[in-house]
């Protein structure tokens, strides 16, 4: 990824931090890194901890960012939240969701928030 292409990245995950903060969700941390992979925010929505997976998209001719989300891409998600919630020993102790905030700029920049994207599957640890 090249610089340009990085530092767009970021000012996306910024821009859906501070959206989904004005909608009410209270950030926990930025960029969690672990051995299973990264997860871009994860913030609460009242009792629910919400992993968001921000992707950006300079142009949406060849697809859109949230079409970008594949079932692999979803899977290291979906273990780096499951190693989150075993490293805060929250696993059995509050309930989770997976969000996508898509960001375009076409003309100008768009963002797009689906809620409870995709399912965690907590049953195939």
């Amino acid at each position: 990824m090249n610089c340009y292409a990085k530092q767009q990245g970021q000012l996306a995950e910024q821009a859906a931090c501070d959206y989904l903060v004005q909608q009410g969700l209270v950030l926990i941390t930025k960029n969690y890194n672990c051995k299973a992979g990264e997860i871009d925010l994860i913030m609460q929505d009242k009792n629910i901890l919400v992993f968001v997976e921000v992707r950006y998209r300079k142009k949406t001719k060849y697809g859109t960012g949230i079409e970008s989300i594949t079932k692999s891409k979803q899977q290291k998600i979906v273990r780096a939240a499951k190693y989150y919630l075993l490293e805060n020993k929250l696993f059995d102790r509050i309930a989770c969701r997976f969000d996508v905030v898509a960001s375009a700029k076409d003309d100008e920049m768009t963002l797009l928030w689906l809620q409870d994207a995709f399912w965690g599957g907590w049953g195939r640890f």
